[in-house]
């Protein structure tokens, strides 16, 4: 139950990360629990996204609440997703940011379809979108991994088995940003809870054996 709730203007300290966070879009709403659950609620048509199909043109949306924060070295962060799934695109995500057309995102997001997806977009100047597998539950563990110049996105339905979802290098600035995100591009809100946030200071050491 989240039951501490915060003034969003001030850096942020949560129990489960060991580097303050800060607001790089505003949420509707948000809350922190003393227990490190984190809860964010995205306003109408939130989103971060810049389309590929306006590569002559392209207008980077990035209106979707960001809390982040900070990290130099390796990592790994990981929490458990909840999404209160009510429109198309609806999304709770990890994400690492190295500056407005730089950054990545691992979303647990509403298919058109109206399936719960895991989803993840690298952008690199344009985002670069795919879908990756559907998962049977209102909720799922996602990991973000640093190696070095390199990143890992996975994703589990019961927080112990990781399925690789991505690999990748981000370029950019070479101490990106990290943290959380939620959005609702095609809605009026979307309410995401992180539960369960896990941060280690330490490399992955193998991307493909599920741990």
């Amino acid at each position: 139950m989240i039951t501490a709730v915060m003034d969003e203007h001030e850096p942020i300290t949560h129990p489960g990360i060991p580097f303050p966070l800060s607001w790089a879009a505003p949420p509707v709403d948000w809350a922190l629990s003393p227990q490190g659950d984190l809860s964010i609620t995205a306003g109408p048509g939130t989103d971060l996204f810049i389309d590929p199909a306006r590569a002559a043109d392209p207008a980077p949306i990035a209106t979707a609440p960001r809390l982040l924060g900070r990290w130099l070295g390796d990592f790994q962060l990981s929490a458990r997703v909840s999404v209160g799934f009510r429109s198309t695109f609806d999304a709770g995500v990890l994400v690492v940011w190295a500056d407005d057309e730089t950054w990545a995102k691992l979303c647990f997001e509403l298919s058109p379809q109206g399936d719960p997806t895991i989803v993840s977009v690298v952008t690199r100047g344009l985002s670069d979108d795919c879908n990756s597998f559907v998962v049977e539950a209102p909720w799922v563990w996602l990991r973000i991994s640093r190696l070095g110049p390199t990143y890992a996105f996975h994703a589990s339905t019961d927080g112990k088995a990781w399925r690789l979802v991505r690999y990748f290098v981000l370029g950019g600035r070479p101490d990106p940003m990290l943290g959380f995100e939620a959005q609702a591009p095609t809605g009026e809100s979307c309410s995401v809870t992180f539960s369960r946030v896990s941060f280690s200071p330490t490399r992955l050491d193998n991307l493909r054996d599920g741990t």
